[in-house]
């Protein structure tokens, strides 16, 4: 769970069954790559294992990991982001399987300075990429300002 000092749940703000990732495998200013090992107890498990499309969220948490490792580099807290969608996400196969490690990579397309972000996503089994896609994110400067505006 850890990449020299930092384990995920230091870089991530999910917790608990929706923290889907397990370790950090390696990081730079565009760029992250981590592992999630599918497992039974997956939240989103069913009998055939973990349906890909999960792989959106997998993507989703390894920019959360990148974000966090640029916060902590910054010496600023993890902030909360939001996954706003995603674009040519394309998959192999319906379902990953239980055991199985993925290495999930997400390299940062371009970042704006509202906190919006575009990141090119994969995963990949082994030496099989077997899912792709372009994930928007969007990290608010204050979160708790944000969620007030947006309960309005």
């Amino acid at each position: 769970m850890q990449i020299g000092n930092i384990r995920v749940d230091e870089v991530v703000p999910h917790r608990g069954a929706m923290l889907l990732l397990d370790r950090l495998l390696a990081h730079d200013e565009d760029s992250i790559a981590v592992e999630a090992v599918v497992r039974e107890d997956n939240v989103f498990a069913v009998a055939e294992g973990v349906p890909v499309w999960v792989g959106i969220e997998y993507m989703a948490q390894t920019i959360a990991a990148w974000a966090g490792c640029r916060a902590r580099q910054l010496n600023e807290p993890v902030k909360l982001g939001f996954l706003l969608g995603t674009r040519r996400f394309e998959c192999v196969g319906g379902h990953f399987q239980f055991g199985q490690r993925l290495r999930v990579e997400a390299r940062r397309e371009f970042s704006a300075d509202n906190g919006m972000g575009m990141f090119a996503c994969r995963i990949l089994a082994g030496a099989v990429e077997v899912a792709t896609a372009n994930v928007l994110v969007y990290e608010p400067t204050d979160i708790n300002e944000f969620l007030e505006e947006a309960a309005r």
